[in-house]
């Protein structure tokens, strides 16, 4: 476990307000820029990114403002859709939860038309969600109301799958549309087949709660969890029960997150301390971290769609760190 030795980060964007939530989108913009979004308390900004590893003539980051929405509590959990273009007709589409168990699709064409539209039906808080990513007609969301529910874009629910315990995470299989991951706060990872509703697969991670949950979408026999204090691998070919497990964090390990750019590489944040929180980036090849960041009260973690580069959300700021492949 890490105690120093923290890096500052490569680069920080200046936020006007706390920033609770960010995410890279994960898919193509059309253009050579990044979508990324942030959120807080009532608020989303959405805006492109381009770095100077990919641009030469920028100098760290440039970031432009694309639209500012209006959200009417904090935002607690956001997925982008696939949806999201910035060639031909601009479009914006992604998704937010929030306390009030609601989860709002929010769609822009970023001039006049602008739709917001409330998906009812969870009965308590909303942890996480996704979209389907080959098309973006399908919204996954998992709850403290031991349920993952599938919803269309008018917010009609097409499954519910009832689970044992609180649901943390939930992926979509990059290819399968109809493979879904599913992770439970006691500690077990279910996949299933949305076809026939059923578990097909299940990992177990042998300590609760789990925390947070990741499919490696570039590798999918690859997942990978926090739960207590540890990081945990699963290889889903080879066992139900975790390959590598090692030690991270010394107050409780928050969120893991596989990078985009390199199967092997993965980030993980501690619980938000009273100061700051920790953000480790682990490679799988080295018993050590290769990069130690940490963020005053930081949250949020996500990666960039091509760079080995991810972003956490901080007091008034965004913290992004560069690491080697």
């Amino acid at each position: 476990m890490q105690e120093d030795s923290s890096r500052s980060p490569t680069y920080t964007l200046p936020c006007e307000d706390y920033v609770h939530v960010v995410e890279f989108s994960p898919f193509c913009s059309g253009t050579p820029v990044s979508l990324l979004a942030y959120g807080g308390n009532q608020y989303v900004v959405v805006g492109t990114c381009l770095f100077q590893e990919e641009d030469m003539e920028i100098e760290g980051v440039e970031f432009n403002v694309l639209r500012a929405f209006h959200h009417e509590l904090r935002v607690d959990a956001l997925a982008w859709s696939p949806e999201s273009r910035l060639d031909r007709i601009p479009t914006i589409r992604f998704c937010t939860a929030a306390a009030d168990r609601k989860l709002r699709l929010l769609t822009s064409d970023l001039q006049d038309r602008h739709e917001v539209k409330v998906m009812e039906g969870h009965t308590s808080y909303i942890n996480h969600l996704v979209f389907e990513p080959t098309e973006g007609k399908q919204i996954a969301s998992v709850s403290d109301d031991h349920t993952c529910r599938v919803w269309d874009l008018d917010g009609n629910e097409s499954t519910t799958l009832r689970l044992r315990s609180p649901g943390i995470s939930v992926c979509w299989h990059p290819e399968e549309a109809f493979k879904l991951m599913v992770a439970e706060k006691k500690g077990t990872i279910r996949f299933y087949d949305l076809v026939t509703q059923q578990a097909i697969l299940s990992l177990d991670c042998g300590q609760s709660p789990l925390m947070s949950a990741d499919w490696c979408l570039t590798n999918t026999i690859k997942v990978g969890a926090v739960a207590g204090n540890d990081w945990l691998i699963w290889d889903i070919t080879r066992s139900s029960y975790p390959q590598e497990k090692r030690p991270a964090h010394i107050d409780k390990a928050r969120l893991f997150k596989w990078s985009r750019a390199n199967e092997n590489l993965f980030a993980t944040t501690g619980c938000p301390g009273k100061i700051c929180s920790q953000l480790l980036i682990h490679h799988l090849g080295h018993p050590q971290p290769v990069t130690i960041g940490s963020a005053a009260v930081g949250s949020g973690l996500s990666w960039h769609r091509r760079l080995p580069l991810c972003v956490i959300g901080g007091d008034r700021k965004l913290c992004f760190w560069m690491t080697e492949m």
